[in-house]
């Protein structure tokens, strides 16, 4: 099976926020941004398109022809709990540091952990797996491309973060 995971576009928070389940709006680039993934995707046909249940991911799937993406909660970005929407440089949490030093194994106060996102990353993609797909494409985020490249094997855990993809960019999986 051959799986096409497309990250999202650019969102309207200010940098160095931190964003993971909250629904935030898209960029005003949307429309430039979308429409180069729209024509990445061109002439590309896919068996299944699935999607976060967050408007930023649902947006850029319905904009580039997949309006009828299905939605599963497992492709959310990673839950940051108490620390959404706020900036990290803001976050008074004395967890934060700890955090900071070791993030591939620790939750946001309140949230999820990385293996946690991994876990249920790997579930969806398992289960796909057991499908008859040939090709799928899945619009979903940053946390969500690098837990699905440690689940194919393409890098390990701790040199996870240095492949996350740009917004609007894709990655390809085949298994």
């Amino acid at each position: 099976m051959e799986i096409t995971l497309i990250r999202h576009t650019r969102v309207a928070v200010a940098p160095g926020t931190c964003y993971g389940w909250t629904d935030v709006p898209v960029a005003d680039s949307f429309m430039e941004e979308a429409e180069v993934v729209r024509q990445r995707l061109r002439g590309i046909s896919f068996d299944a398109v699935f999607t976060s249940p967050l408007s930023r991911a649902q947006k850029l799937a319905a904009y580039c022809g997949f309006p009828d993406a299905i939605a599963d909660p497992r492709l959310r970005e990673m839950n940051m709990g108490e620390w959404e929407m706020q900036r990290y440089d803001e976050i008074t949490d004395p967890h934060l540091q700890r955090w900071y030093a070791d993030y591939l194994h620790l939750s946001a106060t309140g949230g999820e952990s990385f293996p946690m996102l991994c876990s249920r990353v790997g579930e969806f993609l398992d289960q796909l797996l057991t499908r008859p797909y040939r090709h799928v494409a899945i619009f979903a985020h940053a946390g969500v491309l690098v837990a699905a490249g440690i689940w194919a094997g393409l890098w390990p855990v701790e040199d996870a973060f240095s492949h996350q993809v740009e917004h609007g960019g894709m990655m390809k999986i085949e298994k």
